[in-house]
């Protein structure tokens, strides 16, 4: 370590001195014909610095509107949640060595005393993007890094040397983790498709016996799947009057006549075209049939309370469990009047229908909570297993029913109206508390070992933040003491800046890209 405290032959700079933030245009525009890179926001991948080049356009049709870059320079992602995720690149292999692309990157130009890797290396830090995170500006949702927050970033400068020894071991042990991750998400995905093709089976009659076959085998009778949705039907009709009937008791209006059951409206029969098809004993069902109530949370943003009652909304349902650490509170005040409308209870589906659409959780809380718009309540009749119907609409059947019911442009909404026409399999009762334990133990194991693969990814992005940080303390690579020290690089670049510059009577005057 040098007397500064810093590694031998480093210098401590911001980046203004080591790169251009925002760069002047180029002088002279291609021709319009002239085919350039085009660079989506979402070509950029996380953290990786890959770039998808695919898109090639024009220049007319991409000189306009958006941010200007060229080959060598390091795009960064200003916006949330783009940047705390980690887009960010060096452009290389663009077409005529030029780009246009997202107004929501930043461009930083090298200067000679700096590698371009090294510097995206820097940015792509965890600790880098946190604390820029802190200083962004703009509305909510809207957040972004300022370029002057980037020209004051304080770097680390080592000798050009180092710089080289030190991408290319960071290179070598980011590949290596690289394939080990992507083995990781290779298992992710296959374990998707096995989720996937249990509830499939599930829900075609092909993971258990089915009841026809075991009561042909024993010699006896048995309840059909149809026989149950009768039944059903009267245990809906009968739910629904006692809670009407107990809603006219409370506010003082008890009935004078029965004629107020003829408000019950009967469910629509299922839609079974394109529905596979059902096993010996199964009959088609909605989800309309099984549900005597289908209610949603309030359609506002309540306020929030530092501590009372979970407020869940829908990206906090999956099937695997309610996130309640991830949850807001609201007052029990509050909550007291918004469970007047739509109150959670034991045994309901809660089913999302904002955001992302079709995944259904039975409530198995005892924990009182409230849930935002995005989050329906399904109220089941006794003889409906909730377990089967949450299975049953997280089968790729019904999430596609719901992905078709599901409008709207931004806010899309998946309503009560048309999530109740979700039309399933409905076996009989022995026969879905079957199928109930047969996917709850497979997919025990697939939830075990998504649990270990997901902490190995954790581990590994750990591992790549501690790669980067030891690069930047000077600890990846040994220092050599014959390196030119990063002090003269910036003399040098110094000298070059106070060059005079010979007017270019044809350039043109344009301004930064921001």
């Amino acid at each position: 370590m040098s007397e500064n405290g810093l590694p031998s032959g480093w210098a401590r700079v911001t980046l203004a001195d080591i790169a251009e933030i925002n760069p002047k245009w180029w002088s002279e525009d291609p021709c319009d014909d002239t085919p350039v890179s085009f660079i989506r926001m979402a070509a950029v991948e996380e953290e990786s610095g890959r770039i998808d080049l695919g898109d090639v356009r024009k220049w007319r049709a991409v000189s306009k509107g958006y941010t200007r870059f060229q080959e060598g320079d390091v795009i960064f992602a200003k916006i949330t949640p783009c940047m705390e995720n980690g887009k960010s690149a060096v452009a290389r292999g663009l077409q005529g060595g030029r780009a246009t692309g997202s107004t929501e990157f930043h461009v930083l130009r090298p200067t000679s005393a700096i590698s371009a890797d090294l510097l995206r290396y820097f940015l792509v830090q965890v600790e880098v993007r946190n604390r820029a995170r802190m200083y962004m500006k703009g509305a909510a949702g809207q957040l972004r890094v300022s370029p002057e927050y980037l020209r004051a970033l304080e770097f680390l400068l080592p000798p050009r040397l180092e710089q080289g020894r030190i991408v290319s071991e960071t290179e070598t042990l980011l590949t290596d983790l690289d394939v080990a991750v992507a083995g990781l998400k290779r298992a992710q995905a296959n374990l998707k498709r096995y989720r996937a093709s249990v509830l499939k089976a599930a829900c075609e009659g092909r993971l258990v016996p089915t009841e026809a076959e075991l009561a042909r085998k024993e010699g006896c009778s048995y309840e059909s799947g149809e026989q149950l949705l009768q039944r059903i039907l009267k245990e809906r009709r009968a739910k629904w009057e006692a809670d009407q009937l107990a809603k006219m008791h409370a506010s003082g209006k008890p009935p004078k006549d029965d004629n107020w059951k003829q408000k019950c409206k009967e469910p629509a029969a299922p839609e079974t075209a394109g529905l596979p098809a059902l096993p010996e004993g199964w009959t088609p069902i909605n989800l309309g049939q099984v549900t005597w109530s289908v209610k949603d949370g309030p359609h506002y943003s309540p306020k929030y309370s530092d501590s009372g009652v979970p407020f869940i909304t829908g990206g906090q349902v999956r099937p695997s469990g309610v996130d309640f650490g991830a949850a807001k509170y609201i007052s029990p005040e509050l909550h007291s009047r918004l469970i007047a409308r739509c109150r959670p209870e034991r045994n309901d589906v809660l089913y999302t229908k904002g955001g992302t659409t079709g995944i259904a959780r039975v409530n198995t809380y005892d924990e009182e909570f409230s849930v935002w718009v995005h989050v329906a309540v399904l109220k089941l009749v006794d003889s409906a297993d909730p377990f089967f119907i949450q299975h049953a609409l997280n089968s790729p059947s019904c999430y596609r029913q719901s992905q078709r019911y599901t409008h709207g442009v931004g806010n899309q909404d998946l309503g009560l109206t048309r999530m109740v026409w979700i039309t399933f399999g409905l076996p009989p009762t022995a026969e879905q508390k079957r199928i109930v334990e047969e996917v709850d133990l497979r997919l025990s194991v697939v939830d075990e070992i998504e649990g270990s693969v997901e902490a190995q990814l954790k581990r590994a992005s750990r591992l790549r933040q501690s790669i980067l940080k030891r690069a930047f303390e000077g600890k990846l690579v040994p220092q050599n003491p014959n390196d030119e020290p990063a002090s003269v690089l910036l003399e040098l670049l110094r000298a070059e800046r106070v060059k005079p510059q010979r007017p270019n009577s044809k350039s043109k005057s344009v301004g930064a890209s921001s």
